[in-house]
């Protein structure tokens, strides 16, 4: 049978399997069996993309759900965006942007302005016209696999129409990467909490961790059903496409292939314009059908996108402005103290729901003691509630002129309210402590952070499942999540053989996860993701950071003398040692990222790398260098020690480098440099030829 025979059986196979599912309420096999056939239609399509149609059922909603989401590694990172909140910082990023182009300050360099999209970003990748893979942005090196639930999203094209495309005097690229934002428009958000109210369930928190949500669903008939939309606003990889100068021409090419690109983008050519748009949309950011937080600006020419390069994390070229929080007024019910994972006792307002920059908020943070009496906030007060950075629910203070007459101030209570121990508050602190090791609040939020995607990320351990198992005395700690009894499991009510096995595995999986997240879910005060990535690379193995002292850890790049005296009064302690006894018995990755067996003939250098050169990639390149101790920034700077020159390189790289007199070597003169770490005399400079 050749590929268009099977292709027909299998779409047929589907079709019927699907009906007899979901519209008959009767399969007639397996779901393993409807997966495999669903599998194999799909790998026809992706080798035999002429066979692909906009009617397959492989796009088409009704796929079964998905055990798990693969791993998707980017092509190229997606960044994040440096952020500005002020008229000056957006002032100040438009003059080092003019100083990165060598151009004076006020200067006309070109700017595309869009609109801030409150959703989730997307990498889409199209082989020949054809969507193959849809990927979240994940830590920005690798996303999730959403793609059969992207195929439910109407209008992201599933193919491109290369006839319509024809028409148009264009055709469809061998390659193509759309990047964009996924978001849940606001009709629908209402329409989706209206259906909540009415079935007396929770309403949704908001439309972006709604959208969130819905991609991330197994199932892809629910994310089908809510109705999600998209906005283009990026290429990524390109093969086959047109030559393209700018920023707002590969918008415009995106449109014109059938993506949807946000109307409300402008080019411009001075930050005062780029201003006026953003004032216009602070005052009509409600006009629109979905959420936004800002203004994103561009740089438009590519070939300046290029001279500008990237710090680590974000583009030099392009600048997220943020827009100044909202403010609303409720009612505040009642101020309640909860105990965290170190035993912090913090006051929050238990809040009449309001919906604040488009968040729906009943509780908000009253950071401790003082600060209650400072603000004198009360239970039955009219209050002011913002949402700073329009992330994090604050209240602002009391509606004095609202305020019932006699009404109390409300007191910081003495003991805790969970284990019923007194309160400590350390002299000079502003904060005050449960100090009870086994308080259950304490164990609960110390649990719930290590299980969390921050850290040891076990899919389906959430607050409620800690709080369960630890009422029916099947945990008392985080070691304790290796060594479940999964038949007492199976017992309580609500826990299917399917659910035992998908918690089962996602505790599995978490063995593996990298020593930093470890040290991360150790929830120990002060050692934050930075310092536990410097502990792993510091030690490389979890038996030597126990051993270590206060000195030697205080020494690595990141800690520091309180980081470390922190860190080590943990894992020194009785409590610590058992935990990590636990973790060891329990077979999870305690070793750091392997050491490089190179000489480091390269430390305390700093490489940069302008051109091709043979045998390498960017990225390569880069690796190669790090790997024997240097450091490979993107730009020419008076800190950089040479810079190679290969083929075809930046102008503006090679002009800085004499400019500031510093050594520029060939290729030949940069594998001997990673031999030797030499570069002057011995290794001759780039000459002109």
């Amino acid at each position: 049978m050749d590929a268009a025979d099977r292709v027909s059986e299998l779409r047929a196979l589907i079709a019927h399997h699907n009906a007899r599912y979901h519209e008959d309420d009767a399969p007639e096999i397996p779901d393993a069996d409807y997966d495999q056939l669903v599998r194999e239609l799909l790998r026809f399509e992706q080798d035999h993309p002429e066979l692909a149609t906009s009617d397959s059922p492989s796009m088409m909603v009704g796929g079964a759900p998905s055990a798990t989401f693969a791993t998707v590694v980017h092509t190229s990172p997606m960044m994040s965006l440096d952020n500005s909140f002020e008229e000056a910082e957006l002032r100040s990023w438009a003059a080092r942007v003019a100083k990165g182009l060598d151009l004076e300050d006020g200067a006309a360099i070109g700017y595309v302005c869009e609109l801030k999209i409150d959703g989730i970003a997307l990498s889409m990748r199209y082989d020949d016209g054809v969507l193959v893979q849809a990927a979240t942005r994940g830590d920005g090196r690798a996303g999730e696999d959403i793609t059969a639930n992207i195929r439910t999203v109407d209008i992201i094209p599933k193919r491109l129409d290369d006839q319509l495309l024809a028409d148009k005097g264009l055709s469809v690229p061998e390659i193509l990467e759309v990047r964009g934002e996924v978001y849940m428009p606001l009709d629908e958000f209402v329409r989706l909490n209206a259906g909540q109210q009415e079935a007396g369930l929770a309403l949704y928190a908001n439309p972006r961790n709604t959208t969130a949500g819905s991609l991330r669903q197994k199932d892809s008939t629910v994310t089908a059903s809510r109705n999600l939309a998209f906005w283009s606003y990026q290429l990524g990889q390109v093969i086959g496409g047109p030559s393209l100068d700018a920023h707002s021409q590969s918008l415009d090419w995106l449109e014109q292939l059938g993506f949807p690109v946000n109307p409300e983008r402008r080019k411009v050519s001075t930050i005062d314009e780029v201003i006026t748009f953003i004032n216009y949309w602070q005052d009509h950011r409600h006009d629109l059908n979905y959420e936004i937080d800002g203004a994103v600006i561009k740089v438009d020419s590519l070939a300046a996108q290029r001279t500008l390069g990237s710090t680590a994390r974000a583009p030099r070229w392009a600048m997220a402005f943020k827009l100044p929080p909202e403010e609303k007024m409720t009612l505040l019910r009642s101020i309640e103290v909860s105990v965290g994972r170190t035993g912090r006792a913090t006051p929050f307002a238990v809040l009449e729901p309001v919906v604040v920059a488009g968040s729906t908020v009943e509780m908000a943070t009253l950071h401790n003691q003082d600060m209650v009496k400072l603000k004198d906030v009360r239970p039955g007060d009219t209050v002011v509630v913002r949402k700073a950075g329009d992330v994090i629910p604050e209240v602002l203070g009391p509606v004095l002129s609202e305020r019932p007459e006699g009404l109390p101030e409300w007191e910081f209570p003495t003991d805790c309210p969970t284990c019923g121990e007194p309160f400590e508050r350390p002299e000079g602190e502003a904060n005050t402590f449960c100090v009870n090791p086994v308080c259950p609040a304490r164990r609960h939020s110390q649990i719930s952070y290590f299980a969390g995607r921050s850290a040891m990320d076990i899919e389906g351990m959430g607050e409620s499942r800690v709080a369960l198992f630890l009422d029916e005395g099947l945990i008392a700690d985080s070691g304790d999540l290796y060594f479940i009894d999964w038949d007492k499991v199976a017992q309580l009510e609500g826990f299917g053989q399917t659910s035992i096995d998908n918690l089962r595995a996602a505790i599995e999986a978490s063995k593996s996860r990298p020593l930093t997240n470890l040290l991360i879910g150790l929830g120990i005060p002060h050692l934050g993701p930075s310092g536990a990535e410097g502990l792993a690379n510091a030690f490389g193995h979890l038996d030597p950071i126990m051993e270590a002292s206060v000195d030697e850890m205080a020494a690595v790049d990141g800690v520091g003398p309180v980081i470390a005296a922190s860190t080590v009064s943990f894992l020194s302690s009785e409590k610590g040692r058992a935990l990590m006894d636990k973790f060891r018995h329990a077979g999870l990755n305690l070793q750091g990222p392997k050491r490089s067996e190179l000489d480091q003939v390269l430390q305390g250098l700093s490489i940069v790398v302008t051109g091709g050169l043979e045998g390498y990639s960017r990225d390569s390149v880069g690796e190669a260098i790090k790997a024997r101790g240097g450091k490979n920034p993107g730009s020419v700077s008076k800190k950089t020690t040479v810079v190679v020159v290969g083929s075809e390189p930046g102008a503006s790289k090679v002009t800085k480098a004499e400019a500031l007199g510093i050594p520029m070597i060939n290729e030949e003169a940069f594998n001997r440099l990673l031999q030797t770490g030499e570069f002057a005399e011995a290794i001759p400079e780039l000459k002109d030829e």
